[in-house]
């Protein structure tokens, strides 16, 4: 009788092994296909075991490494952008004719097209995201694959708005190789064209989408999942971070649809003050 509890206790440690071994399973599993239809064939070794996401994640990491669709290699000094050069007001079309066939960067070299933005010229609402996938690089436009069709719905079914009445756009607007994060020098070289984008449009509010376009649009790194929800400003424009769409699909929870729900809620409210 004396050894039957440890035995019971084994049992049960084991079934919560096999639990979490599933559930890690299961959140590959949606990561994988998530790859697979934008197009990556392959990963680098060391990337592929390091983008595995956690499951269940932890929503207050003690050192918060990133959770999201990607890990963070551009946070910067935030710099006094010079004048942009794209006319006075500025333009969007001023802002793509200086573009041109941009060859600035070494993502030039990988890219189908450019994908400069999409959305209403005078939006009040103007999200950003860090960079086109494989769909968005086929089609020319920001936020048309997977992420971007749950951004679409947010957007329509959420907020009640059309998609058209808002505005998208990226910090890079060339695809990265195999849909990595922008480096550094390569959100850098893009920084202008972005600046000149949101200087054209004058939206009331921008919405960050994950932790690479926050990152970089406050100047310095940050966990998502701590930093979302709670206003931040960008050259005097209230800046709401969120959720990127391809997160919340990797980790579809209704905690994770609440919070990006109560995001946009707000970033809209703010834009009709």
């Amino acid at each position: 009788m004396g050894g039957s509890r440890p035995e019971r206790d084994g049992g049960a440690v084991d079934r919560a092994l096999a639990a979490e071994a599933r559930a890690v399973l299961a959140a590959t599993r949606g990561w994988l296909r998530e790859l697979h239809e934008e197009g990556v064939e392959t990963l680098p070794r060391d990337a592929a075991l390091a983008e595995v996401p956690p499951s269940p994640p932890d929503p207050l990491p003690p050192t918060a490494p990133a959770v999201g669709p990607e890990p963070v290699a551009v946070a910067q000094p935030r710099l006094e952008i010079p004048e942009s050069g794209f006319g006075d007001p500025p333009s969007l079309e001023s802002v793509r004719e200086a573009l041109g066939d941009c060859t600035r960067c070494r993502l030039s070299e990988g890219r189908t097209q450019i994908v400069f933005g999409d959305g209403n010229p005078d939006a009040d609402l103007l999200f950003v995201g860090e960079g086109p996938g494989a769909e968005e690089d086929r089609r020319g436009l920001p936020f048309v694959g997977r992420a971007g069709e749950l951004l679409t719905s947010m957007i329509e079914k959420g907020l009640e708005i059309p998609r058209s009445e808002v505005y998208i756009c990226n910090i890079v607007k060339c695809r990265p190789p195999e849909n990595r994060t922008p480096l550094a020098d390569e959100a850098s070289t893009c920084r202008r064209f972005l600046d000149g984008q949101i200087d054209a449009v004058r939206p009331r509010v921008i919405v960050a989408l994950g932790k690479p376009a926050t990152s970089l649009l406050l100047g310095r790194e940050v966990a998502i999942t701590r930093i979302r929800g709670t206003w931040q400003e960008y050259r005097g424009i209230p800046l709401m971070p969120t959720l990127h769409p391809a997160y919340v699909l990797r980790q579809y929870s209704p905690e994770n649809r609440r919070n990006v729900w109560s995001d946009l809620k707000a970033a809209l409210a703010r834009a009709r003050e």
